[in-house]
Order: structure tokens, then C-alpha cells, then sequence
């Protein structure tokens, strides 16, 4: 019997592209491969890409370029970028570094074995179509393997929002939904395998308008299908649009018993004026009630946001309207980011705000979402929550998992193993994450 080849994946950017490789492992399983945790040994290296930040592509021609003395060494060793910056580039990437055998873009990676057998026959393969397949169901079955007690499942795929600072839209397409009937069996396969809580995942993923039996099914009706499902205990989702938080995706956040009490609502920035050059098509004010209605159905609920500082031609009234929003909602989490351009959006070719400038209002902003974060954190001190473990913490005999608001909680207890949904009482606050004892 021969050995089995041997594949490394690199995975670069957002949840989304977790889910891929790893259904790209699966694709290529069905080839021979088993995956390895180093590139020295591989026989396939994937670098599985993301274009949102500046200079993506840059940084993976400087990643390729490390694997050149290896290549020199292991001539049959291929190749291959996959992800956004392999839809944006193409050709481009073969052109500037021959060593790759392989490009494919996020709508093709079904198309992988096909892909991999030309390479091995000397040729290059490249693509970067939107197939009118569906690549989930083009895919061979997925093999039986245990999973942990937490899985992503992608629902939604692509955007047509066209935000000015955003390339989904160029490298991922437009909005695609996958038909329900298909999810929930996905869903069902991974709760098998040991999974308790999954996280459904899209580019804007509450735009989620997939076939049910009677019609296009809403993300809130998919929710309440899964909420059927056996042994699943959690669901998640991320990442949503304000303008498509639907009076009955807020309803099911007070009314679900597995949904759970968090919400990824990216707002972008306080300022009209900027959210209106960011093609964002809803004011603070909007979003601002949206989550007043959002409290009033779930009080308890933690919120998460993103933002993005320094866009251009922003003011520091602008900015201060940025800070009076935070302020304002209270964020248990939110990421935030300096603007960057993404050569062929919009954004790119306006006028841009000093560097400097930037980086004061970036480091503002994430001081006060921190000084919010612990807050969040240090009022859940005397609380009980609901701890999903996930696995051994650094300490000996200490278990990690995620409470029901998403906070890290750890405890020092031999009665608790991977996949246990504990009651757990919160004892003390740390910078990122909560201690507890269990009940």
C-alpha cells in the first residue's frame, strides 16, 4: 500500500476561509492526501488567501517565496494559491512566481482533484470561473472523522452591497444563498460527528434567501429549521448587514432557545457623511434603533461591531461621531482597523487621511472599546453562564471553552472534557477572557 501524500494549508483571513480549506481537505482526500502541520514535509502546499487587507497580495508573493529553496529541493512538490487574492490575481501569480502549479478561486475549489491530476501530469492549472455548479454539492462526501464540539457551515456566499472599501463583491461574486434542505443535512452530518454548536456563515450572511420547500426560506426561517436539529445545542451567525436585520431574525433572538446571545452587526463608522461615501445605505441613527429593537428582544444580548478609521477624507467631527456611537452601544466586542486601499474599489481613489492622523484616531477608538469590553467582562463576575468546552487551557487540569456571549471561560476541574455544556459561576475577569468554578 503506498504512502499517502501529504498536504499543507495555509489559511489566511476571515471564518469563511476556514470553512474552505477545510473542504478543500476533504476534496482532495479523496486524491490520497492527508494533511500535515509543516510544509517541509508536504507534498501539496495551498496557501488559502484573503485580498480585505493592503497589500494581500504582496505578502503572498513574500510567503511563495520562502517555499523556493524547498521546491529546488522536492522538484515534484506542488504548488498552489486558492482564496480571493488567487481571484483577483490569476494568471498574474503564475507570471510572477513560476513556482506555482496551481490557481483556483473560492467558487472553483471543487474543481481541485480535476486540478491537482494536471499538475501531476506537468501542467498548470488555473481557475477562476463562477461556475453555475454548487461546489458544496459537487464535492465528494465529506469522510466520517470526529469533529470538535464547535464547526463553521457557510449559507451564504458573495455581496451586493458594493461598500466602498470592499472587494468581496469582485472576489467572491454576488449573493448566493445555498438551498436549506442541503444545510440542515450538513448541519446533521456534523452533530454525528460531535459538533454542538455551529456558526453559519456569509459575506452577509442575514441576507440568506435559500430554496425551502415553499419558496426562498429567510436566514430567521433557517435558524428555526435548525433549531430541530438533534444534539445541536448552539447557533451562531456571521457576518450581517444592518439594512438585513428583519423584524423576524430580531424576534428569534428573544424566542430561539439555541440562538445564541451575541450579534456580529458591523456598522462601520458614526458619521453620516462617511457612511454615505462608504455606500453603507443606513445612518447612525437607523442602526442606533436597530439595536435599541434588537435589546428590547433580547436584553441580555452582547454586541459586536467593526470600524474602520481614517477613510478617506474623514474629519475629526467625523471621527468623533464615531466615538459618540460607541459610546453610545457599549460593544463586548468590536475590531477596528485603519482604513487601507483595495486597488479597484472606490475608496482607493479619493483623497486620503494622513497616516499619522489615523493611527491617534485608531488607538483612541480601541481604547475606549476596551474600556467597554472590560466593563462587559468584570459585571459577569457572580453570574452564572452556560460554558460549551472546547479544550485543555494552559494550565494543568484547566479547560477552555466559550460561554453563551461568547466570552473565553476557563476552569480548574478534572469533571469537564471537550464537548461538556457546564454550568459554569463566573469568579473572576481577565483582560481577554473569565475564570469560573463549575456548579
Amino acid at each position: 500500500m503506498s504512502e499517502p501524500k501529504k498536504l499543507f494549508i495555509k489559511t489566511y483571513g476571515c471564518q469563511m476561509n476556514v470553512y474552505d480549506s477545510e473542504r478543500m481537505a476533504e476534496a482532495l482526500g479523496g486524491q490520497g492526501y492527508v494533511e500535515t502541520k509543516s510544509p517541509d514535509d508536504a507534498d501539496m502546499i495551498l496557501l488559502n488567501t484573503c485580498h480585505i487587507r493592503e497589500k494581500a497580495a504582496e505578502k503572498v508573493y513574500s510567503e511563495l517565496g520562502r517555499f523556493k529553496g524547498l521546491k529546488a529541493e522536492k522538484p515534484d512538490l506542488k504548488i498552489g494559491v486558492a482564496g480571493c487574492v488567487a481571484q483577483a490575481e490569476g494568471e498574474e501569480i503564475m507570471r510572477r512566481q513560476p513556482l506555482v502549479d496551481l490557481v483556483v478561486g473560492p467558487q472553483s475549489y471543487h474543481r481541485l482533484p480535476e486540478m491537482e491530476a494536471k499538475t501531476r501530469g506537468g501542467e498548470k492549472a488555473l481557475d477562476t470561473d463562477f461556475p453555475e455548479e454548487d461546489k458544496f454539492e459537487k464535492l465528494k462526501s465529506r469522510p466520517k472523522a470526529k469533529r470538535g464540539p464547535t464547526a463553521f457551515l457557510t449559507v451564504q456566499e458573495g455581496c451586493d452591497k458594493f461598500c466602498a472599501f470592499c472587494v468581496v463583491p469582485y472576489t467572491r461574486g454576488a449573493e448566493v444563498s445555498r438551498p436549506a434542505d442541503r444545510i440542515i443535512r450538513e448541519a446533521q452530518d456534523l452533530v454525528e460527528r460531535g459538533v454542538r454548536e455551529i456558526t453559519l456563515l456569509g459575506q452577509n450572511v442575514n441576507a440568506y434567501h435559500g430554496a425551502g420547500p415553499d419558496g426562498d426560506m429567510t436566514l430567521a426561517a433557517l435558524i428555526w429549521e435548525l433549531n430541530k436539529v438533534d444534539g445541536l445545542e448552539r447557533i451562531r451567525f456571521t457576518t450581517s448587514h444592518p439594512n438585513d436585520m428583519d423584524d423576524a431574525l430580531i424576534e428569534a433572538h428573544g424566542t430561539c432557545d439555541k440562538l445564541m446571545p451575541y450579534l456580529h452587526l458591523p456598522v462601520q463608522s458614526g458619521s453620516d457623511r462617511v457612511l454615505k461615501r462608504m455606500n453603507r445605505s443606513h445612518t447612525a441613527e437607523s442602526y442606533l434603533r436597530l439595536i435599541e429593537r434588537i435589546r428590547e428582544a433580547r436584553p441580555d444580548i452582547l454586541m459586536s461591531g467593526d470600524f474602520i478609521v481614517g477613510f478617506p477624507e474623514e474629519t475629526d467631527e467625523d471621527f468623533q461621531a464615531t466615538l459618540d456611537l460607541v459610546e453610545e452601544v457599549k460593544y463586548g466586542y468590536a475590531y477596528s482597523f485603519k482604513y487601507s486601499t483595495r486597488p479597484g474599489t472606490p475608496a482607493a481613489e479619493r483623497p486620503q487621511v494622513e497616516a499619522e492622523v489615523a493611527d491617534e484616531r485608531l488607538q483612541r477608538l480601541q481604547a475606549m472599546i476596551t474600556r467597554h469590553q472590560r466593563e462587559i467582562q468584570d459585571a459577569m463576575v457572580g453570574q452564572t453562564v452556560s460554558v460549551l468546552f472546547e479544550k485543555p487551557g494552559r494550565q494543568p487540569g484547566q479547560m477552555v471553552g466559550k460561554s453563551e456571549y461568547l466570552h473565553a471561560v476557563h476552569v480548574s476541574d478534572t469533571d469537564v472534557e471537550a464537548g461538556d455544556l457546564r454550568k459554569v459561576k463566573i469568579t473572576a475577569s481577565g483582560a481577554n477572557s473569565l475564570g469560573g468554578a463549575l456548579i
